[in-house]
């Protein structure tokens, strides 16, 4: 039996006997979108297949530097910070390419902590479109830059005059992708190995960039594989002695980082709800008022999708990042893209979306905002032609400019409440807070510049 092959907890069980194995690695995804996990022994893993297990919920009550919070209601120093029941999903093992036999399980939260867990947050989004009679379909793409450097020189120059793997803007560049053969099919060996798929990976525009397109699935598959994708893609740069990082913006210099997001819609039966042969761009009445749920929500869920201080330095005009939620039919100076097409391939491509977000949230924004328009009958505003930048769309389309703004929006959002939880909103919204009172704490080097001598 192969990894993918698993699919019950007896699956699990007895590959993990055939291959004699002491300890298997379990991990669960935490606010961040950060992998957090540990070996588990054999015994301990085969109770917790039947009987769950207790992982520390510090993981959700702490940020990416594992400070923690000190605004949530969750979890904290008030309540001890308790184990949480967590389960492992059996049918998400896959092969650690880099462990000889080595098995990995997701994991995620149950119980309270469930209203937490980002794979929770998606799981009532795909369920929220499943109540409405839709399975939702979705593919994930990633911008990332490459270095040759290592965790240790990154610190040891204080993430400055970084060296790329490669000089220069070349986009789509056959010699660069040649030359640097070796990176890229890592890159596509481990998709093939830990099943996400690379569809599509090629040489973006600026030094060292990459984009990897992952190959479509259900929406909660999607999820999986965007998140494991990124922290895997990070550990086999590492172990060849190079960096990605999938900040959002790592340099005013160089276009920000995309994490692109596609979603369509069947019905019951399989067949496509957004494409009608007879409409204008094939864009039928379904598909429309997703795309008007998407556009009047985007405003409200884009702490979701733009969670890091630094997500804010990549919308600005010029710079293939929207600024507002504008949408075109095949225009990529919009928030929504249109790509028509097929039955099989008419979708919206959700380009607010950075590399930085938790694939699980960023794309439970865009699912369940599409579908709450459908279920509204949410008309969109007049599709863009042309350059979106220059154009003047309608003030409650504009985008919060700062994460602590897009943190107001999300707490303050009925729809949000509704569909993702209070408990979920008023969690992520407080931790977006604390992200913000963090960085205000320092000291940038545009201000000693500015301000030191002169002013």
């Amino acid at each position: 039996m192969q990894a993918r092959e698993v699919k019950t907890k007896q699956d699990a069980g007895r590959l993990v006997e055939d291959r004699n194995l002491s300890h298997v690695k379990v991990g669960v995804f935490d606010v961040d979108g950060i992998l957090r996990g540990k070996y588990m022994s054999k015994e301990k893993f085969f109770s917790a297949l039947d009987n769950g297990f207790g992982f520390c919920d510090v993981v959700l009550g702490w940020d990416s530097k594992d400070q923690l919070y000190d605004n949530v209601e969750f979890t904290g120093w008030h309540t001890g910070y308790p184990d949480a029941p967590t389960r492992i999903i059996p049918d998400s093992c896959r092969e650690l390419p880099f462990e000889e036999d080595g098995l990995f399980f997701l994991a995620e939260f149950t119980d309270e902590a469930a209203t937490i867990c980002p794979r929770g947050v998606l799981k009532r989004a795909v369920n929220y479109a499943r109540q409405a009679g839709f399975d939702a379909l979705a593919a994930l793409e990633y911008e990332f830059f490459v270095f040759n450097e290592t965790r240790e020189t990154v610190r040891e120059k204080n993430y400055r005059d970084l060296k790329p793997i490669a000089p220069d803007y070349f986009g789509y560049s056959v010699i660069r992708n040649s030359v640097d053969s070796e990176v890229y099919h890592s890159i596509l060996d481990l998709g093939q190995q830990m099943d996400f798929p690379i569809e599509g990976l090629h040489e973006e525009t600026g030094p060292g960039v990459l984009e990897a397109a992952i190959g479509v699935d259900h929406a909660l598959a999607a999820g999986d594989k965007a998140a494991l994708f990124k922290t895997f893609c990070k550990i086999s740069m590492q172990r060849q002695n190079k960096i990605a990082t999938f900040m959002a913006k790592w340099s005013p210099d160089w276009p920000g980082q995309s994490g692109h997001i596609h979603v369509s819609l069947k019905d019951e039966h399989g067949k496509s709800v957004f494409y009608d042969p007879n409409a204008e761009d094939n864009i039928s009445e379904t598909m429309r008022y997703f795309i008007g749920g998407q556009q009047q929500l985007m405003p409200q869920l884009l702490a979701m999708i733009a969670p890091t201080v630094n997500s804010y330095t990549r919308l600005v005009p010029g710079f293939w990042a929207p600024t507002t939620a504008s949408w075109g039919v095949e225009n990529r100076t919009c928030a929504l893209r249109v790509i028509k097409g097929s039955a099989k391939s008419q979708r919206v491509e959700y380009r607010v979306a950075a590399s930085d977000a938790n694939p699980y949230l960023a794309l439970a924004a865009a699912l369940a905002s599409g579908v709450w328009g459908i279920i509204n009958k949410v008309e969109p505003a007049p599709k863009i032609n042309g350059n979106a930048y220059e154009q003047n769309i309608s003030q409650e389309f504009s985008l919060p400019t700062s994460l602590w703004e897009a943190a107001q929006r999300l707490k303050t959002s009925h729809v949000a409440n509704e569909i993702f939880g209070e408990a979920f909103v008023n969690h992520f919204a407080a931790s977006r807070e604390w992200e913000e009172r963090e960085f205000r704490k320092h000291i940038t080097d545009w201000e000693m510049d500015r301000y030191f001598e002169i002013i």
